[in-house]
């Protein structure tokens, strides 16, 4: 084994147990803002905000965190995102205590860096990986997620309870476990990542580069004209696979909760269901790896799409009542999420280079937090002046747009370009 691979294994091991503890952070605080919010402002109508205030607060973090670890590393930029969200998870319990909406949305705005930077995680683990394994290196980083994305939301209910014990307001008491998971993920990172891997690579692109620039400075080729233009149309069509995907997964997610509380479901079942959700977004991921280096980009791209269609048709169709067919309908949500992000991370990984690579990711990583904003907010609305049943539909018609838009950039493709 070179030593490249080795420190790339390491690099995973490491993303690996911080994707852990990020993720019971991240589906803690999901399960409950929406209720959260609704219980404080007593109406639907800005239940969505607190998902809209948490995507607001990821765009900006995105952005951060992209230009420290362009600078500085992926180890200082994802500590300072994790640490963020820490300090907006005990923020959103002191809101509850002192029961100040304002102070809800300031932290709520805070405690959206950590799901930035939980995402961000994705890219570093491909920073290392050779091309034809990246996605697979994407998916590692994201199926760690998986553990504590489902235990998060299963302790909703325990957490609560401990948290009302103590003086704490039901709702807030998820958001004590992101605190604590988010600034345990800061602590382990800051120690145990390094090397830096994307340093690392752009030590290992420099010297590529002199040694080539050597070896052909007496023969120079052609410079390559199009190559601009490709990483024009991978960073565009990656973006917008993950974007359609985004604010139609939030934009169901933030609202099934409300809609299951609604028809008298608990906070277990909600957690539940939403931990289903979770699984789903995360688990496959090892398989949609294989499948996206293996199959190819666009063709997931088409199936993330189809697949939240599916997600959005039986989520409108499913009884009030039934947990169970809720769950179904958000799991194909989660996974249709996860194909989109598997299959649009890889897409823009390949097409920027090293020299900007972060800094682009994050940027395009706001674009996404925007995405769920928008779904966020809309979703609130939408049930409230129609019903979570439009909501889903609209949803699942939405995702299809992922179609056309692989099919506007095959044709904007130069002629010859792979």
């Amino acid at each position: 084994m070179t030593a490249t691979a080795e420190l790339q294994r390491r690099t995973l091991r490491v993303l690996v147990v911080a994707q852990v503890l990020s993720g019971a952070g991240l589906a803690a605080g999901i399960t409950v803002g929406a209720l959260l919010a609704q219980d404080m402002l007593g109406t639907t109508g800005l239940a969505g905000l607190p998902s809209a205030l948490f995507t607001a607060g990821s765009a900006l973090s995105a952005v951060a965190v992209g230009r420290i670890s362009q600078s500085r590393g992926r180890r200082p930029g994802l500590a300072a995102g994790y640490a963020v969200g820490a300090v907006g998870s005990g923020g959103v319990v002191l809101a509850a205590v002192v029961a100040s909406p304002v102070l809800l949305f300031v932290t709520l705005f805070l405690y959206g860096a950590g799901s930035a930077t939980n995402l961000q995680a994705r890219y570093a683990g491909a920073d290392l990986a050779d091309s034809s394994h990246r996605a697979r290196a994407i998916s590692t980083v994201l199926v760690a997620t998986t553990l504590g994305g489902v235990v998060g939301p299963l302790l909703a209910a325990p957490t609560g309870d401990l948290a009302h014990h103590v003086g704490v307001p039901h709702l807030a008491g998820p958001f004590l476990l992101s605190g604590a998971a988010y600034g345990a993920a800061a602590i382990y990172l800051a120690l145990r990542l390094r090397p830096d891997p994307l340093l690392h690579a752009q030590e290992m692109a420099a010297e590529e580069a002199a040694a080539l620039a050597a070896t052909t400075a007496a023969t120079p080729g052609p410079v390559p004209l199009s190559a601009p233009v490709e990483v024009g149309h991978g960073v565009a069509l990656g973006t917008a696979v993950m974007v359609l995907t985004q604010v139609v997964m939030v934009a169901i997610m933030t609202m099934t909760p409300v809609h299951m509380h609604d028809h008298g479901h608990g906070t277990a079942a909600a957690g539940a269901v939403i931990a289903v959700h979770v699984a789903a977004m995360y688990l496959p991921s090892p398989l949609t790896g294989r499948l996206v280096d293996r199959v190819g980009r666009t063709r997931m791209a088409v199936a993330s799409g189809v697949t939240l269609l599916m997600a959005g048709l039986l989520a409108a169709a499913a009884p009030a009542e039934s947990v169970v067919v809720l769950a179904v309908a958000l799991a194909l949500l989660g996974l249709g999420w996860n194909f989109g992000l598997v299959s649009g991370t890889a897409i823009i990984t390949d097409a920027v280079p090293l020299a900007t690579r972060a800094r682009t990711q994050g940027l395009v990583d706001v674009s996404i937090a925007i995405a769920g904003v928008g779904g966020g907010l809309a979703s609130g609305i939408v049930v409230d002046v129609a019903s979570y049943s439009v909501l889903s539909l609209a949803g699942g018609l939405i995702a299809l747009a992922v179609v056309p838009a692989i099919a506007a950039s095959a044709r904007l493709r130069p002629v010859g370009a792979a």
